[in-house]
């Protein structure tokens, strides 16, 4: 979608704003993201014991899906407020874990730009709502409000 205006992205306060290619999220992935966080448990990286569950193999960690809301946003040609000189997570609001992504699986991201705000000159908060899809499974894996601020 490219650089767009302050008006121009402000007319776009409730729709979906971007939508992005999939991710596969694969087990050397989450094994990964295991030893990055201490999060061993053998849900997600064994997948011996996994099979034994009702989920019959590995899952991704929840916050793993979270975390890949930064990389699925740039493969989502999300529109930019023209000038921004840096941008910032600032957390998430009404965040929940619907469904499990399976090792393998591919997810994708559904960006809907719920409002965006001036805070001070030049500081403005967006707040999109995510959703995070799972290649061919009904529920979703995740759905949250996501806070930005960029400074222009």
């Amino acid at each position: 979608m490219g650089i767009v205006t302050k008006d121009e992205l402000l007319a776009k306060v409730g729709t979906v704003i971007g939508v992005s290619d999939w991710m596969t999220v694969d087990q050397e992935t989450i094994n990964k993201f295991a030893d990055a966080t201490g999060d061993h448990q053998f849900i997600h990286v064994n997948p011996e014991m996994a099979k034994m569950t009702p989920f019959g193999t590995t899952i991704a960690h929840g916050f793993l899906t979270l975390s890949l809301m930064p990389a699925l946003s740039a493969k989502a040609d999300l529109p930019r407020l023209d000038g921004i000189k840096m941008g910032v997570n600032y957390g998430c609001d009404k965040l929940r874990f619907l469904a499990p992504v399976k090792s393998g699986k591919r997810v994708r991201a559904h960006f809907k730009l719920v409002s965006l705000e001036e805070k001070r000159p030049g500081q403005w908060q967006q707040l999109q709502e995510v959703t995070v899809e799972i290649e061919g499974e009904d529920k979703p894996a995740l759905i949250a409000e996501w806070i930005s601020q960029f400074f222009v």
